[in-house]
């Protein structure tokens, strides 16, 4: 395959490069990133110069940009995303120029180009927040900050490029990811940071919303699998079936690190905030996939990381 993987210099979409270059040895990979402040070349360290791989710096949104390198490609993989919650709640004009136009671009690019494969990165939170059982694919979307609904935003754009361009698309949604190169304004890198350094961690509300967490390796491999040997048009949820509320997670960090519980402080809660995520993946296992890695040895390699 020839494959664009846009913001491939961020947390998930990095790791997927990484895997890329070396699980599929005839696969060649260019990655496009704007390098905002969640992005980083520092993330491509080990494949950057690697023979199969072209970095390019630049915008999703710039359309002669994007329609030349997708003349280049027979796929596109589109991780490119403004995706802090907590920064969408202050402001939504980034995620609906980045997530929904930037998409939109894409898709025509893509859609001019002739692409074989046309990938799309998406969210359990588009969902919205559910407090029994678990979602499917074809449950109703119902996001419930800015970011979910860009990303839903982003999602439906595409299905409708399906429908009445007969673009090849697939969609994920992932459970909450963790692992090497997340940014540290993010849960669990930032909890291990303050920890290691003797600072507070600061808990929304009472800390019992409940996420479901999957290392960022296991979720390659998923969106590896649904690359290949999904069926185009269909929507695949991608979880680990491991559940924690925010506080297990954060004395599970503490416990890690060896620092104290009485780091630990509660704080407002963040507004519109979902109580409980969880997914439904029996069309992503029927295609030969599951999680390898449970939450502990994740979270084992997850520390080791930032703290080295």
């Amino acid at each position: 395959m020839q494959i664009l993987v846009t913001g491939g210099a961020g947390f998930i979409g990095s790791n997927f490069v990484h895997y890329l270059l070396n699980q599929h040895e005839d696969d060649e990979v260019i990655t496009l990133d704007a390098l905002t402040y969640a992005g980083s070349k520092d993330n491509l360290d080990g494949v950057l110069n690697d023979p199969r791989h072209e970095f390019v710096e630049g915008d999703i949104r710039d359309r002669e940009l994007v329609s030349d390198l997708a003349d280049d490609v027979d796929t596109i993989v589109n991780f490119a995303a403004e995706s802090h919650v907590d920064r969408s709640i202050d402001g939504g004009k980034p995620f609906v120029s980045t997530n929904v136009q930037g998409t939109q671009t894409l898709l025509d690019a893509a859609t001019e180009g002739d692409i074989d494969r046309f990938l799309q990165i998406s969210t359990d939170e588009v969902y919205g927040q559910i407090l029994d059982g678990k979602f499917s694919e074809e449950d109703l979307l119902n996001p419930r900050n800015p970011y979910a609904a860009t990303k839903a935003g982003a999602d439906l754009l595409a299905q409708s490029f399906q429908t009445t361009h007969n673009l090849p698309v697939v969609i994920t949604r992932t459970c909450n990811n963790f692992g090497p190169r997340q940014h540290p304004e993010k849960l669990i890198p930032k909890f291990i940071q303050n920890a290691a350094d003797g600072m507070t961690l600061p808990v929304y509300g009472d800390g019992s919303n409940v996420r479901e967490w999957i290392y960022v390796k296991d979720n390659c491999r998923a969106l590896d699998v649904v690359l290949r040997e999904g069926t185009v048009g269909e929507i695949y949820n991608i979880g680990s079936n491991t559940e924690k509320t925010n506080l297990e997670v954060t004395e599970a960090i503490l416990n890690a690190v060896g620092a104290s519980e009485d780091l630990i402080e509660f704080v407002e809660d963040r507004a519109g905030h979902d109580q409980r995520y969880a997914l439904e993946t029996k069309k992503v296992e029927a295609l030969g996939w599951e999680p390898q890695y449970t939450f502990e040895d994740g979270l084992r390699r997850t520390i080791d990381y930032y703290l080295n």
